[in-house]
Parts: C-alpha cells; sequence; structure tokens
C-alpha cells in the first residue's frame, strides 16, 4: 500500500476529482493548505505592494493498494497539469499497514470492500 499526496492548483481540484473518480479512486481526503514556492513576485493594487509569495493550494492525499498507484499518479497528473510553474507535486509513501475499525481487517482488504473486487 502506498500513500499518495499531492499538492495541486486550487483551480484544478475539480478536474482531479474528476480525474480519480474515472480511475475508480473513490475515497480520498483534501485540504486548503498555503505554502511558500520558488515564485517571489509582489503585486501592486491601489498603490500598496503586497507580497504574493505565500501560494494557496489543495492538498489530496489517499492510500491505494500498490496494483492502483501508477494509474491513480497517472490521472492526477493529467488533470493537474497546466504546463505553467506551480503545478504541484505528488509524493508517494509506504504504508505499513492499515486497519478497519469496524471489522478489524488488516492489509489491502481494510482499504475496499472484497464484493466490490474486478
Amino acid at each position: 500500500m502506498k500513500k499518495i499526496e499531492a499538492i495541486i492548483r486550487k483551480s484544478r481540484f475539480e478536474e482531479v476529482k474528476r480525474a480519480l473518480l474515472e480511475a475508480d479512486i473513490e475515497w480520498f481526503s483534501y485540504y486548503d493548505v498555503r505554502g511558500e514556492g520558488k515564485m517571489r513576485q509582489a503585486r501592486i493594487y491601489r498603490g500598496i505592494m503586497y507580497d504574493t509569495s505565500s501560494i494557496e493550494r489543495t492538498l489530496v492525499s489517499l492510500v491505494v493498494r500498490d496494483k492502483n498507484v501508477e494509474k491513480t499518479i497517472s490521472a492526477i497528473t493529467r488533470a493537474a497539469q497546466t504546463g505553467e510553474i506551480g503545478d504541484g507535486r505528488i509524493f508517494v509513501i509506504p504504508i505499513e499497514d492499515a486497519v478497519r475499525i469496524r471489522t478489524g481487517e488488516r492489509g489491502d482488504i481494510a482499504l475496499y470492500n472484497a464484493e466490490q473486487e474486478k
């Protein structure tokens, strides 16, 4: 199992969500986050200079089986990519175990229902 965390543009979240659902990835969490990036610029609005180095993004977090890692990365990349600086990053983190609290099931089966296997 792997945990995938993707930091993406807020404006591309709906496309990423749609791409994940089309790839049969139906469970994920997301959070609005702020961070610092390479781009440093100041914007002037009505004569006042504003620092825009703090970047608003969305963090999408999900845990998938090893067999679904590549299709998940591919779906996120296709949907989030604009070709511009600041498209984001994807991190893949190994997960040692998962436990379904309701049934006590452990491992891959704790992520999905066995009846839903294709």
